[in-house]
């Protein structure tokens, strides 16, 4: 069971260790003893007891980590596959996040925690923006920590102003009552800077300070934040290091260079970017400026839960920029300057820096925690041959190569199946949050926001003309 903490060695496996030198030691273990890695190498020696995983023929990797998932929504999954960012607005800040309650944010955490571990994602960050009530937050907190996994709740409300819900005592009780330390369970503020010239967000500020937890909010998003978010967080002081920026995606240089120079960290969603049209995916200019980057899947109403979508996602956003770049000057991309080994970083240590948490999680060294994932799939012909582990991370293996996930020490995933998680209780709570949805909004509602109008298209004229080959049974020598 879940609660068992006995060693564990993952024997003879393809080790990527993430570490600064980014070794990949092939034949080798990895010992966990504890909440802790132990020992790395070959054919180690291992205490009385130890439990034995086959990791020959797969790759051990850190458990990877997602800076900004809004878990909340996770009921609604693929309900927005055909929304842009304006139908997203419209039918949770305007119109329907309203009628969440807060066991339909208990219902979608516990989801999408579960889906997160089994697909090897060992610490999330829960972009919490439905927090619209104390309830809510017990309701997000308590999902969480009833999943075997490491969270970070990013307290947010969309339904309120960022100074309004940060100055209320009912938050200051909540973070007395639920912040207590737990190193499964850390904490961040959610909101975003409009850029209004009076700077509205500047108390929610003074709060995260008081508080000593960093800030997260949606930067660069087109038509939503600009630069002048920026520059009035800059001006007033609370562009930090550990301010984590998401998205990005439509910024001039000058805001990227105020984020370069005070060291915060940019959260990239490609899928998000590429579709809902925050601006096309940022880390083809956030590398010329040195920003340090981390992966996110954004929300399951729309887009994949995983990471490994995410990696090849951003390659090849990134990758297509540059050609087009190139092309548009006449010249060939020889060499591409993306590479896998550099998603596979972003996916693990990009989160643990961006969270602070570098020196405990996001690679495989003795003494850090040992959150560690194993990818193996015997039945998988896609898992055979291993010649590129970097590659065969971004762009060959799937969620369902994910054999065996340890999350503090602990096997969380084992086999290919979760441990310690009921997926039957999860689900009977989340068919309670679509029927509840589903009864408030009406069918004619459901259908509606589900399927939004397709825009008029039409064909461009063709001035050229050809035998009508469809029809003509002729044939030419």
């Amino acid at each position: 069971m879940v609660g068992e903490r006995r060693p564990v060695v993952l024997r003879n496996g393809t080790v990527l260790t993430m570490d600064g030198q980014h070794r990949v030691l092939t034949g080798h273990d990895v010992l966990v003893v504890g909440d802790r890695i132990a020992a790395i190498g070959p054919a180690l020696e291992v205490p009385e007891g130890t439990e034995e995983v086959d990791a020959a023929g797969g790759i051990v990797m850190p458990g990877m980590i997602d800076t900004h998932r809004h878990m909340w929504q996770t009921a609604m999954r693929g309900y927005g596959a055909d929304w842009t960012l304006t139908q997203y607005f419209v039918w949770y800040y305007l119109e329907w996040g309203k009628v969440f309650r807060p066991e339909d944010v208990h219902a979608g955490n516990l989801l999408s925690a579960a889906e997160a571990l089994e697909a090897g994602v060992t610490t999330t960050v829960d972009w919490s923006h439905g927090l619209q009530t104390p309830d809510h937050a017990d309701a997000a907190v308590d999902a969480l920590q009833a999943v075997p996994g490491r969270f970070v709740l990013a307290y947010g409300n969309i339904q309120d102003s960022p100074a309004s819900w940060t100055a209320k005592p009912e938050f200051r009780d909540f973070v007395t009552r639920r912040i207590t330390g737990d190193d499964m369970l850390g904490f961040q503020l959610a909101f975003d800077v409009t850029g209004d010239p009076s700077f509205p967000e500047k108390p929610a500020f003074e709060v995260a300070r008081e508080l000593g937890v960093p800030v997260t909010t949606h930067a660069g998003v087109w038509g939503a934040t600009n630069d002048d978010g920026i520059k009035l967080m800059y001006d007033h002081g609370f562009m930090t290091p550990e301010t984590v920026y998401v998205h990005a995606a439509s910024l001039t240089d000058d805001a990227y260079h105020r984020i370069a120079a005070t060291g915060g960290s940019i959260s990239v969603s490609t899928e998000s970017e590429q579709s809902a049209g925050q601006g096309y995916p940022p880390t083809w200019v956030i590398r010329k400026h040195g920003i340090p980057v981390s992966l996110s899947m954004d929300t399951s109403v729309w887009w994949s839960a995983d990471l490994f979508s995410a990696m090849r996602t951003t390659l090849g956003a990134d990758r297509s920029r540059e050609h087009m770049a190139a092309h548009a000057t006449n010249d060939t991309v020889t060499h591409s300057s993306l590479r896998a080994e550099h998603v596979v970083d972003w996916a693990t240590m990009g989160g643990a820096r961006a969270l602070g948490r570098d020196s405990d999680i996001g690679s495989l060294e003795v003494g850090k925690k040992a959150d560690i994932v194993l990818l193996r799939n015997e039945n998988s012909p896609a898992m055979f041959p291993i010649l590129n582990p970097y590659g065969h991370v971004a762009f060959q293996a799937q969620r369902s190569d994910v054999d065996t996930v340890l999350v503090d020490g602990r096997i969380v995933k084992r086999d290919h199946k979760l441990v310690g998680v009921d997926l039957g209780h999860i689900r009977s709570q989340v068919e309670q949050t679509v029927e509840h949805l589903k009864g408030r909004l009406g069918e004619e509602a459901w259908d509606k926001g589900m399927n939004p109008d397709i825009p008029e298209s039409k064909v461009l004229d063709n001035p050229y003309t050809y035998t009508d080959y469809r029809g003509d049974t002729r044939t030419s020598v």
